[in-house]
Parts: structure tokens; C-alpha cells; sequence
């Protein structure tokens, strides 16, 4: 669940409904499209209480669940890998969280980060913003968040975001079917369940605007959406440590690990998707994430696994996974009222005994204590 606690969505309880009140509404410069004829919102889930994951969940349909839904919790979450034409290499994350509770409007939260390699530096801004969305038509997700925009239709998106320094305006093109994890539907911790797919594999090209210099930049972004009746990840839980990984085979994989309060291991999954695009799902026993160090934030004082080794016996899969920078901590008190670790890291290692590369990103949760009030 970019992935994301104490966790990345113990987010938005009870208090960040009047946290968000005040927030304005803007468009952005997207045009929504109308609702099609006939179609009505669907109904919003009563009360503040967690709705037990269903005993047999329904199946993921597209493009109707590429759109918003009524349930408690659910995000838009890309992050990828950007090159520009004078070599430069920039990691983003862009997400979008939209919150339902009761018979309250909707509330939205959005983080967007970019690592710049060149200046070995990460910078991030979040933002909030209470009900007043466009329309969005079924099987479109229309997005504005203090002026962010995500425009998401037919599995493609536009991305339009700044903060101090640095703005993105790209466009994603996905290069496979959407991989559905574990079938669609996944319990990543007792109680707690999440409709979830992935598209692993996106064509960006775009413009980044450094310093007030605009450059168009091309690369490979992955997008996750999740969704459901979930307020907290499960009593007891840690957190999580999730895993996107591009290979140079034209292979991906997910990854994802839920830890208890002890830290302990409690659950695993994975999602080994091919160059065809077809997918097999990985149970817990058939791959290892090993760390390799840590690191200490000096913001939050807060220590992280830095580094780690995964095998995939089954795939003779041995994968070396580096951070491009250490530090590409979040601390979002304004909006989800959390501390995570989410940043690049490259890969390298072999496959079958031949040498292969990739990209990735990791989202480390449930480390750090919430920080403090704004």
C-alpha cells in the first residue's frame, strides 16, 4: 500500500477533518469533464468504524476502478525516475490521498518530493485541501490539491506540481496491464485489507523546472492505487517496508513487508511482473529483503534499514538494492501525521548468473514517531 504506520495513514483520523476545513480549492488548469448521463456518486460508508475486509472481495474491473470510490481510505501514489537532456537525474514521488468519513465531504492530502542527484539533495512539500473537487467521469480520477493536479484517465496521467525550486508538469503513459497483487485484494495486517494494483512499467515525458530553469526530462514511473474501509494498518502493527523495482529486463517487482510493534515480520507478498506483462504472485517464502546497514536521520533522530539484498530463489534473482542519496526522509505534520522514509536507489546484481540492472524505490513506515503539531 505504498505503500504507506503509526504509518502513513494513521493519516488523516478524526483530526484532520478540521484540519483540512480551511483549505481553498483551485483547478489548477485542468478541465473536468462532465458526469456521463445517469451516473451517480456512489454512497459513502456511514460512521468512523473500520468495515471488516470482505469474505469474499470483489473483482478489480477497469476502467472503473481507475476512479475515485467511496470508501474510508484510498491513494494515488507515482514515483519514478527522470533523466534530463543534459544528463541530469532526478528521483520524484508525487501522492494523493482522499479521505472519507461519514457524511462529511471528502478530504484530500498530497506529498510530492524530488531527489536531485546532482546536488545529492531532497526536497519535499505536502498540502491539504477540504471537499470541492471536479466531476470526474467513471473511470476517471481528477485530482486538485492546493493547486497540485493529477488528471488520470484510460491508465494514463498528467502530473502538475511545484514547491520551492522545482516543478514538474509530465504526462505517463503505462506500457503493460495494471498488475493486480494478490488477485486485487490483499490483508496486509489482521482487519485491515486494501484493493490494490499497480502499473509498473510508465513512458514520462515532461518538463522539470530547476532553479527557475525549465528542461524537458524523459523516464519510467510506477503508479499504485489503493482503497478501503481502513483507518489504521491493524492493531499492534509497526509498519511497513515496500518495495518497486524496475529491472533492465523489462521484468518488475513489488515487494512488501508488514512488521509488528517489535519490529518482527509479521507478513509478506510479492508481485513478480514479466516482460509480456502477465504476473505470479510471490508468497513470503519465496523471497528475502535482507538489510545492509541503517542510517540516522538527523531531523527526526529516527534510524532506517539503508541498503538491502533480495533474492528470489525461485527466479535466481539476486538483487543488490543502494541508496542514491541517504537522507529522503518526510515529515508531514500538516497533512498525513507522519515521518516516513520514501527515496531512489539504484539496483544491480544477477539473473540466472547474467548481470542486470534497474531502478527502484522503497517506502520505509512505522519508524518514527508521529511528529510534532505544525
Amino acid at each position: 500500500m505504498r505503500r504507506r504506520g503509526a504509518l502513513l495513514l494513521t493519516m488523516l483520523c478524526l483530526a484532520v477533518v478540521p484540519l483540512l476545513a480551511g483549505c481553498g480549492v483551485g483547478t489548477g488548469g485542468v478541465e473536468p469533464p462532465a458526469l456521463a448521463p445517469g451516473a451517480t456518486p456512489r454512497p459513502r460508508p456511514a460512521g468512523f468504524f473500520l468495515t471488516p475486509p470482505p469474505s469474499t472481495p470483489g473483482p478489480v474491473v477497469f476502467p472503473r476502478d481507475d476512479g475515485p470510490h467511496a470508501d474510508l481510505t484510498e491513494w494515488w501514489y507515482y514515483t519514478g525516475h527522470l533523466v534530463a537532456g543534459d544528463g541530469g537525474r532526478y528521483g520524484f514521488e508525487f501522492v494523493v490521498f482522499q479521505i472519507e468519513r461519514g457524511d462529511r465531504p471528502p478530504t484530500y492530502a498530497a506529498h510530492f518530493a524530488v531527489t536531485d542527484l546532482a546536488t545529492r539533495s531532497f526536497h519535499y512539500e505536502e498540502r491539504t485541501q477540504a471537499a470541492g473537487q471536479p466531476a470526474s467521469a467513471p473511470g476517471t480520477a481528477i485530482l486538485v490539491v492546493g493547486g497540485w493536479t493529477l488528471l488520470e484517465t484510460g491508465g494514463s496521467a498528467h502530473i502538475r506540481a511545484s514547491m520551492a525550486g522545482y516543478a514538474l508538469d509530465l504526462t505517463l503513459d503505462p506500457t503493460k496491464p495494471p498488475a493486480l497483487h494478490n488477485g486485487g485484494y490483499f490483508e496486509y495486517a489482521p482487519g485491515s485489507g486494501s484493493y490494490y494494483y499497480s502499473r509498473t512499467r510508465q513512458d514520462v515525458h515532461g518538463t522539470l523546472t530547476v532553479a527557475g530553469q525549465l528542461t524537458a526530462v524523459t523516464g519510467v514511473a510506477w503508479m499504485d492505487h489503493q482503497w478501503g474501509n481502513f483507518l489504521v494498518a491493524g492493531a499492534g502493527q509497526g509498519g511497513w517496508d515496500w518495495f518497486s523495482i524496475q529491472l533492465s529486463d523489462d521484468r518488475e517487482l513489488m515487494l512488501w513487508h508488514t512488521r509488528d510493534a517489535a519490529g518482527r515480520v509479521v507478513y509478506g507478498l510479492g508481485t513478480l511482473v514479466a516482460a509480456d506483462g502477465s504476473t505470479r504472485t510471490l508468497r513470503a517464502s519465496e523471497f528475502t529483503v535482507a538489510a545492509t546497514g541503517s542510517w540516522t536521520s538527523p531531523h527526526s533522530g529516527t534510524t532506517y534499514p539503508s541498503g538491502w539484498i533480495v533474492t528470489v530463489p525461485g527466479q535466481q534473482l539476486r538483487l543488490t538494492l543502494t541508496l542514491v542519496i541517504p537522507d529522503q526522509e518526510l515529515s508531514t505534520p500538516r497533512s498525513t501525521g507522519v515521518t516516513y522514509w520514501e527515496g531512489d536507489v539504484d539496483v544491480s546484481g544477477q539473473s540466472a548468473g547474467q548481470s542486470i540492472t534497474g531502478q527502484s524505490y522503497v517506502e520505509l513506515t512505522g519508524y518514527a514517531p508521529p511528529p510534532g503539531p505544525p
